[in-house]
């Protein structure tokens, strides 16, 4: 009977392993996620092939505490590193306010960051430039972009995307959701390779790691 009891404890552990590692996946493209972006992430003139890339399904905690589900699609170079990184950030109950595809607001790349929404894929060129940027490879993600902008100056005039973000450009101000050398999604996203936007030198982008 212990035996039995300890078989039955031992598989309902593993079972609700499972369904906690089930939460944190990664997919092909398939035709139902590809009618969801095409014409929007993937734009018409997309260059990276659908093989290239993977649909990712994650948990995070919220603002208000609580979990939610949160879906990106990135390269599928990347696909285990992110699933690592957002499984443990999610363990440490570190706070994303939201983790949506951008074609949830038409792939405009402003709206969702002045929504606070954390993504990867949007095939788009470098702002103020013509080179493609890591995003449109999916090699570049972006987390609780409101409080953590992009911030560069263009003919002595400073550009800050989201707009409506400047009271947090200030980094030497103390405020909640800031990214820094501190701060653990910072260390985990390092830690896995990929490189920061606040290190950057021309420009700062502190919700920016990419690969």
């Amino acid at each position: 009977m212990k035996f039995f009891a300890f078989l039955f404890i031992a598989m309902v552990f593993s079972s609700a392993c499972y369904a906690q590692y089930n939460n944190f996946y990664a997919a092909e493209i398939d035709d139902v996620i590809f009618a969801r972006i095409k014409g929007k992430s993937y734009k018409d003139d997309c260059t990276v092939p659908l093989s290239d890339l993977r649909y990712l399904h994650v948990m995070h905690i919220g603002f208000d505490g609580e979990p939610y589900e949160g879906e990106l699609i990135c390269n599928a170079s990347i696909a285990a590193d992110l699933l690592d990184i957002f499984q443990k950030l999610y363990e440490a109950g570190y706070q994303i306010e939201k983790i949506r595809l951008v074609d949830e607001y038409n792939a405009d790349d402003e709206a969702s960051m002045r929504d606070n929404n954390s993504s990867c894929f949007n095939f788009r060129f470098i702002s103020h430039t013509t080179k493609v940027s890591k995003h449109g490879l999916g090699l570049a993600v972006d987390i609780n972009t409101l409080y953590n902008p992009y911030i560069k100056t263009v003919d002595g005039k400073t550009h800050i995307e989201p707009a409506t973000a400047g009271e947090y450009v200030d980094r030497t101000k103390d405020f909640p959701h800031k990214i820094d050398e501190n701060d653990l999604c910072y260390k985990l996203f390092t830690l896995h390779g990929f490189e920061w936007g606040g290190n950057w030198k021309s420009v700062k982008d502190y919700q920016h790691f990419e690969k």
